[in-house]
């Protein structure tokens, strides 16, 4: 009996993780924010580089994740899921997300748009991806932190959705800025 039991919970957990695989899955492809048509896939170690220099782009010459941490988060398979947006070959824009099944919660990790293409949609783009996946696996919210100073990403959040719904003091490493929560609660009427 212990044996049937066992087999039948491992089927089921199979099961999950290729529903998740198949979610998390991207495809290379070529999608058109505003009028300009960007390349979009899954991002690579060898991008980190790029991710690194927008990094430096857009917190004035700094890099809040150095290089160990995007290759130690690309490398992780099970539950990770990073995009990149390129124009013409150049990457321009990129975000992370941590899809955690036991607490049906999609956390965005890093977002980052390069200034020279900021207020272009790309943000927004990559944001909806990750909404849209987490709601094809049924989970209830998508979360971030967002500098406090971000007052601009806050407006583009709460647009989409999300609320604050806390303040951690002193978050940020570095200049200790505080963060701010944010939650985007997927209904469940939305998840069927």
């Amino acid at each position: 009996m212990l044996k049937k039991f066992k087999e039948y919970f491992q089927k089921i957990a199979s099961n999950g993780n290729q529903r998740r695989q198949r979610v998390l899955a991207i495809e290379n492809h070529i999608v058109q924010v505003g009028t300009t048509g960007y390349y979009v896939s899954q991002a690579l170690i060898t991008d980190v580089p790029e991710m690194l220099a927008i990094e430096r782009a857009v917190y004035a010459g700094q890099t809040p994740w150095d290089e160990n941490a995007f290759k130690t988060e690309l490398r992780r398979q099970s539950g990770r899921f990073y995009i990149v947006m390129r124009h013409e070959d150049r990457l321009l824009a990129f975000c992370g997300c941590v899809f955690d099944d036991r607490r049906q919660d999609a956390h965005i990790t890093n977002i980052a748009v390069h200034p020279d293409v900021q207020g272009q949609g790309l943000g927004r783009f990559m944001m909806e991806v990750m909404i849209k996946r987490a709601r094809k696996l049924h989970y209830q919210t998508v979360t971030l932190e967002v500098r406090a100073s971000n007052t601009i990403a806050q407006q583009l959040y709460q647009h989409l959705g999300f609320e604050k719904t806390g303040i951690k003091k002193r978050y940020y490493f570095g200049d200790h800025e505080d963060a701010v929560d944010m939650t985007y609660r997927l209904a469940a009427d939305e998840n069927d």
